[in-house]
């Protein structure tokens, strides 16, 4: 199964509970923090929630 590279680019200072709590189930603390997460449904809804905070890559297996 594919998967995707989730880095933060941007800080969740002021941004809704849920939101923060979407990085945190990603695994995302800090800045420019990247995790590698398998491509579900799940993990895309989550990306989609944050996509404005986050960037995402595809990484190769």
């Amino acid at each position: 199964m594919a998967q995707l590279k989730v880095t933060q680019i941007k800080s969740k200072i002021g941004t809704k509970h849920a939101h923060r709590e979407s990085l945190r189930t990603l695994g995302l603390h800090k800045i420019r923090q990247s995790t590698v997460r398998e491509d579900t449904p799940e993990v895309r809804g989550l990306i989609r929630a944050v996509r404005h905070l986050v960037v995402v890559e595809e990484v190769q297996s």
